[in-house]
């Protein structure tokens, strides 16, 4: 860069991230409620260390009973059988079912001993102590196994990770209620100019509002980054090297505008006085001017100051950053859109509006579950739904759809 002339050569995007990933610390782990987890990038395998459920359990209301008696049952050929007891959610039964017993059932009631199915209650009658079953079942018919949605030692969330709400739920289920995640990096903003004007002060001809800073602190909220906003340097070195030796306090360091080669342009000199300049100068349009520099090191920022310019710069360059500071790239973002080929056919009832759980891997989808909204692991093993609009019966295999993605798709890095 030479001031008042312009940078001489400008280095290219990827080799800007390149050096900038090469110079990024990280800031070891932490544990955290999983009541407030969501966008924390997961710093350890999670391991299931028990069984879900825990238990058979029923997957519908109805009558829990060996279903060896219910064999050849029939409208026309009802098979009775005597009524002993009923088991509630949450209780723990202390019923033995002996033949041609049964016993009344809510769904995710723990079924009782000697029993091995579930009855729906639209295929009994209800009698005086005792029901006509008018339909056999199997074994195992309307239960949900021990284990059935996720077994004990199996791998459920990989460390690097970006939380969502679903992992939360899964995580709770599992029994635990902490997990253990990357330090979230705290930024520090600093805008630059002699021309801004805080937002509610008097506007004098010749000045503008700081527009860069709201944004800026909003768009890491978005993100679930904490931000500190430490005011307006004025374009002399003195003052911006106060605000920097301030921002040192914290893990990142942004200042917004001075970044170019104008007469007032001095943000870099000035950090360059305390640090090492990785580079200034990158071939991205809007945001050519933007440098990035390690103080003590930590990184500093030095974006743009012309909005379009900090916004590019910003989800360019910071963002990456700062989930690289917690070991994780971010290739796809949640609640973007995908195609890929279907690998097994899907079908829906028309009328509904159906939403499966797939997994898109690598241009491919591959369905999780259809149903099974008990199911919790099909929302974690699952990163993407496919909905089927009410007028479709399902898609084929070997169709070309388009998904949603409801994690962010990440990589570690090594």
């Amino acid at each position: 860069m030479v001031r008042g002339i312009g940078f001489k050569s400008r280095i290219s995007t990827d080799k800007a991230l390149n050096k900038m990933f090469s110079k990024l610390p990280t800031l070891g782990y932490e544990y955290v409620d999983i009541y407030s987890c969501a966008k924390r990038v997961l710093a350890e395998d999670v391991v299931a260390k028990t069984d879900i459920p825990p238990f058979d359990r029923a997957a519908v209301d109805g009558y829990a009973v060996k279903a060896e008696d219910t064999f050849g049952a029939s409208q026309a050929n009802p098979i009775i059988l005597r009524v002993v007891g009923s088991v509630e959610i949450g209780e723990n039964p202390n019923i033995v079912i002996k033949e041609n017993e049964a016993v009344r059932i809510a769904t995710g009631a723990p079924i009782p001993k000697g029993s091995n199915a579930v009855v729906m209650l639209e295929h009994v009658n209800v009698l005086n102590g005792d029901v006509e079953v008018l339909k056999p079942v199997t074994p195992y018919k309307n239960v949900s196994k021990k284990g059935e949605d996720v077994k004990r030692g199996e791998l459920i969330l990989k460390r690097g990770e970006v939380l969502q709400p679903q992992d939360s739920a899964i995580l709770a289920a599992l029994g635990y209620d902490k997990v253990k995640v990357y330090k979230r990096p705290t930024v520090a903003i600093v805008s630059t100019g002699n021309e801004l004007v805080e937002v509610g002060k008097e506007l004098e001809f010749g000045k503008i509002y700081n527009s860069n800073s709201p944004m800026i602190c909003n768009a890491l909220a978005e993100e679930g980054f904490e931000s500190v906003y430490l005011g307006i340097a004025r374009d002399n070195k003195k003052n911006i090297e106060k605000k920097l030796i301030n921002a040192l306090k914290y893990d990142v360091i942004i200042f917004i505008g001075g970044t170019s080669v104008g007469e007032r342009d001095l943000v870099p000199e000035v950090v360059e006085r305390y640090g090492e300049i990785v580079f200034h100068g990158v071939s991205i349009k809007p945001g050519m001017p933007v440098a990035f520099a390690t103080v003590n090191g930590k990184p500093v920022f030095m974006l743009p100051g012309f909005p379009v310019a900090t916004y590019v710069s910003f989800y360019t360059f910071v963002i990456p950053a700062l989930y690289r500071m917690m070991n994780t790239r971010i290739i796809a973002r949640k609640w973007s859109r995908v195609k890929g080929i279907l690998q097994t056919r899907v079908s829906s009832e028309i009328g509904v509006r159906g939403f499966v759980r797939v997994l898109w891997e690598d241009g491919k989808v591959y369905p999780i579950r259809i149903s099974g909204s008990g199911i919790i692991s099909s929302l974690i093993r699952a990163n993407a739904l496919l909905i089927i609009p009410e007028d479709k019966e399902g898609y084929d295999e070997g169709e070309e759809v388009e998904v949603i993605l409801i994690r962010d798709l990440t990589e570690v890095f090594e």
